[in-house]
């Protein structure tokens, strides 16, 4: 918007000088005028405005003088002012092709779009307008028609400032916070632009302060994601040395309680051009960003790339016109849930500036068209740097629209039902060595059932011991967890057809690998009375042979055990044929048969009372028990 006022103030100017004469013959209120050009030229408004209201003074009538002044007072936000200019001009006979723009944008940015939307269709008919131009006042209609509409539907919105311990007189803007909603990290410009970290309090946020010196330096650093687990920070930084163009993008790792040297992530993210603003997906396969590449639909695009294996990354692909368009595309933000995309645009049908939007995907992976978040939210203001919680209640943005503490600062509002991204929960667990109570950096992951797609894959924080992972609802998960010289832990999470699924916290203790331990492998599923493995089974048994071609020494007992339902003979015959399908596909997955044996125990091991479903669920289990190490 800013760039169109200062093309409108600047088309104003020229127009004017064409004419051969002023709609005043007085001689010191031309001078005056004429002045003005001077310092404007300087970008010196305000004493641009002091000789304007000389010359209006002398001749209250210097229609030109009054355009010129609206014109200053529109650029520098002092809108109700600039329009008293305008509607003075429009008072009185003249020729000033843009008159009526020049005043809908005042009521546009006042958000009187009744008042707006005729002087735009009047401007629309003015002969000879340039082509872009018309694109111009065609999409200011297109705003006007949408929020006219939308104003008579309010959504839900009470901000609330995230408090002294976040904002300052500063600027705080950008916010990104972990899974469990208890870490936030955000910039702050002062000087220069760095980032800041804050924990949360029971009702409130700690003192904020500088997140590292390895990451913070005398340059700019902003736009930053972290990803769910709090291990991973990307972000972007200018004009660094080992930047190959304008803006880079870079990441760094979590060691312990030490953020890691930034790493650029090099082509093809970066390039000669500007790449900024990213957000990470939930299962950090998809890394999404900002970029006035060419090749775009608009001067800046957003883009996805997927990460591929071994720190390398694929070829950004731009998003497409359901998302980008001729305008500018901002403040990207992928949910958890990996399906509903937010950010902020000028080209799509809004109340002004930016807007806030979203997308979600349909089944065939394609964005569906955007919608806007709506009014309040949106304003005909500039609206940008959304965050959503993991829960998808709570939305957390930077405004400066607000009286907060100064300059922009940081607000939660509950968002809305129909605003929400899918429900997704999330699991959060620490994992230590279970006789000397040491935490352990193990290797965490998490894989849908349905498809074997991993969701999560990451290694326990080594000072902690503790990972933590998104979960969208309606899927069933697997949990591995393994570290050298010790039993891998077997987990599942079943999400289907949930809702409101609290969190999981989880103690996982590990057992060192002795003569005697035994694991319940929890995803090792039959077809009901039945030895016929499901395939939801394959990963748990491709972990389990993993783990026994890793370790050729040891040796397990497969037992397979089920509850109590059923005759003695039935179940034991039962409980032996299902360890040895299990037994059999480990055979055929690689592991030497002199590392197994299988035995069925029928429902004479029975882990916890037969009386309840859950109960009688966890007896029905396959346990590997190490007979030799």
């Amino acid at each position: 918007m800013k760039k169109i006022l200062l093309f409108l103030l600047i088309f104003a100017q020229t127009s004017l000088f064409a004419q051969e004469k002023y709609t005043t013959s007085n001689t010191r209120a031309i001078g005056a005028y004429e002045r003005s050009t001077v310092y404007l030229g300087q970008k010196l408004y305000n004493t641009a405005l002091k000789d304007l209201q000389i010359a209006i003074g002398i001749d209250p009538n210097f229609l030109e003088a009054h355009y010129r002044m609206g014109d200053i007072l529109k650029v520098l936000g002092r809108i109700e002012e600039a329009k008293t200019c305008y509607l003075t001009v429009i008072a009185q006979p003249n020729t000033f092709k843009n008159i009526n723009f020049a005043l809908a944008e005042c009521y546009a940015l006042q958000a009187n779009y009744d008042s707006a939307y005729p002087l735009f269709q009047a401007y629309a008919t003015t002969p000879d307008l340039s082509e872009n131009r018309k694109k111009i006042v065609a999409k200011y209609l297109r705003d006007c028609e949408f929020s006219i509409e939308a104003i008579q539907h309010p959504v839900p919105y009470e901000p609330v400032n995230l408090g002294p311990g976040i904002n300052t007189a500063n600027q705080e803007y950008l916010p990104a916070i972990t899974a469990d909603d208890q870490t936030i990290i955000f910039t702050r410009r002062a000087n220069t632009e760095d980032f800041f970290i804050a924990q949360r309090n029971e009702n409130d946020w700690s003192a904020s302060s500088p997140l590292s010196s390895s990451i913070n330096t005398p340059g700019n650093e902003g736009a930053q994601c972290i990803s769910p687990d709090g291990q991973y920070l990307f972000f972007a930084g200018c004009g660094r040395a080992d930047g190959l163009g304008k803006c880079d993008l870079y990441y760094s790792k979590l060691v312990g309680d030490k953020w890691s040297t930034p790493q650029n992530l090099g082509t093809p993210i970066n390039s000669q051009y500007w790449e900024s603003q990213p957000t990470l997906s939930a299962d950090g396969k998809s890394l999404y960003f900002v970029s006035d590449r060419k090749g775009g639909y608009g001067s800046y695009d957003i883009y996805k790339s997927t990460y591929i294996g071994a720190g390398k990354w694929s070829s950004p692909q731009n998003l497409g016109p359901n998302i980008n368009t001729a305008g500018e595309e901002f403040s990207p933000f992928i949910h958890a849930d990996n399906q509903t995309l937010y950010f902020c645009s000028d080209g799509w049908p809004g109340f002004g500036e930016k807007d806030i939007f979203f997308s979600k995907k349909t089944l065939n992976g394609a964005w569906q068209k955007p919608k806007n978040l709506g009014y309040p939210i949106n304003t005909p203001k500039e609206e940008s740097s959304l965050f959503i919680s993991n829960d998808g209640k709570q939305a957390y943005f930077a405004s400066d629209n607000l009286k907060g503490y100064g300059g922009l600062d940081l607000y939660s509002f509950e968002l809305y039902e129909a605003g929400r991204p899918e429900k997704v929960t999330y699991v959060k667990g620490t994992v230590f060595d279970r006789i000397s109570q040491q935490v352990l950096a193990a290797q965490v992951e998490i894989i849908s059932l349905q498809n074997f797609d991993t969701v999560f894959q990451s290694v326990c924080n080594v000072s902690s011991g503790q990972f933590m992972a998104s979960l969208p609802e309606g899927k069933t998960y697997a949990l591995n967890i393994s570290i050298d010289g010790y039993l891998f832990y077997s987990g599942q999470f079943v999400l289907a057809n949930k809702n409101n699924v609290e969190p999981f916290i989880m103690e996982i203790p590990l057992d060192p690998i002795e003569v005697g331990e035994k694991v319940a492998l929890k995803n090792i599923f039959f077809e009901s009375n039945s030895f016929q493995l499901k395939n939801e089974s394959k990963y748990e048994l491709l972990k389990l042979s993993e783990f026994l071609i890793e370790n050729p020494s040891i040796k397990i007992e497969i037992g397979g055990h089920t509850d109590y339902i059923g005759d003695d003979k039935t179940n034991l015959l039962l409980s032996s044929n299902r360890a040895k399908s299990v037994y059999n596909y480990l055979i055929n997955l690689g592991v030497t048969n002199s590392q197994l044996v299988y035995k069925g125990y029928g429902k004479t091991q029975p882990i916890e009372s037969n009386n309840t479903e859950q109960g009688r669920a966890n007896n029905r289990r396959t346990e590997i028990k190490i007979i030799a190490k």
